[in-house]
């Protein structure tokens, strides 16, 4: 990827205090508003920039994380899609992603899934409520914030009664996280992000996705059982729920939010979980000791998980062709 001859020092009214990250979109900056509040702003490189479907793809993003509110998601604060170099600027927060955070110390305890569950089902209940059907709910999409879980990435959702970009013979989505209609290429609507939801849960609690990665996982999403080992209780009954094949067969959001705090423990929960704690502690200090300091483009690599998550999901991994019928397994 070809990068910029040197960093912006503004973008729109933000100053450019370092670069979070870069990927297969553009680069992420940590910038600073006038008033001093930390916004990631995400910025789309010229080549992308240069084609209308993916400037329009990009727009999509904005308007539907725009519409998008709550204790949740992770809000957008500014953007311009028409700018020479389109971008988006949401709150930072200073909190590792759900797979940094499972890869680097393990699968959380069970109560204090149920509490994570229970912010996710808050923050679907928010975007479902603007009508919009996220379509990448995954582990990298998931921040973990002192106060509770935030949702990120609206690149490949889905604004109902707006046009979709998805071509014929496209599948768009990250596979071990995509419910079966969504292989499938069908129409997907809330109970999609229910069975993405499930598999999210099943990744906390074990470490792995419920139906394994690589190619044969689009045959065993549509066609086999989710691998639960590990998984006990009610709380097994609850995920398995979500994954069921049929979109009516899995639970609505709030018979989910009720089967996630049935259990007094959920609530009594340390949030966030120590390990997670400390990171956010790390880099809070980090923030705070670059306030201090002069414009400087040098930002630690504790910072990075935010960027590389906000550049994941949807625009890089998520275009997936063929369908399961191909012989992939």
């Amino acid at each position: 990827m070809r990068t910029p001859v040197s960093d912006p020092m503004k973008i729109g009214p933000y100053r450019i205090v370092g670069r979070l990250g870069s990927g297969g979109m553009g680069w992420v900056y940590l910038g600073r508003s006038p008033a001093g509040r930390e916004v990631a702003v995400k910025v789309v490189r010229p080549e992308l920039a240069a084609e209308g479907e993916f400037r329009e793809r990009f727009a999509r993003e904005v308007a539907a994380a725009r519409v998008v509110s709550g204790a949740y998601t992770a809000a957008v604060v500014d953007a311009d899609t028409e700018a020479e170099l389109p971008w988006l600027a949401t709150l930072y927060v200073p909190g590792p992603s759900l797979a940094e955070a499972v890869h680097s110390d393990g699968p959380l305890p069970e109560p204090q899934v149920r509490r994570l569950g229970a912010g996710l089902v808050e923050a679907l209940q928010a975007i479902h409520a603007a009508r919009v059907v996220h379509r990448d709910l995954k582990p990298a999409n998931v921040l973990l914030a002192s106060d509770g879980p935030r949702v990120i990435d609206f690149g490949i959702s889905r604004v109902d009664g707006a046009p979709g970009l998805t071509q014929v013979g496209v599948v768009v989505g990250t596979p071990p996280f995509m419910s079966p209609e969504q292989i499938k290429g069908a129409t997907v609507g809330p109970p999609s992000d229910v069975f993405s939801l499930g598999g999210v849960l099943v990744y906390a609690l074990t470490g792995r996705p419920p139906h394994g990665s690589g190619e044969a996982v689009r045959y065993r999403v549509v066609l086999a059982e989710p691998e639960l080992d590990g998984i006990a209780g009610p709380m097994r009954e609850l995920v398995a729920r979500c994954l069921a094949k049929r979109p009516e067969d899995r639970p609505r959001l709030a018979e989910l939010l009720a089967g996630l705090l049935e259990e007094e423990e959920p609530r009594q929960a340390a949030w966030p979980p120590p390990t997670v704690a400390h990171s956010i502690k790390v880099r809070t200090q980090d923030l705070m000791k670059r306030r201090k300091e002069s414009t400087s483009v040098s930002v630690p690599s504790c910072l990075l998980s935010h960027a590389q998550a906000l550049l994941d999901a949807g625009l890089t991994d998520a275009m997936v062709a063929g369908a399961v019928g191909r012989g992939d397994a």
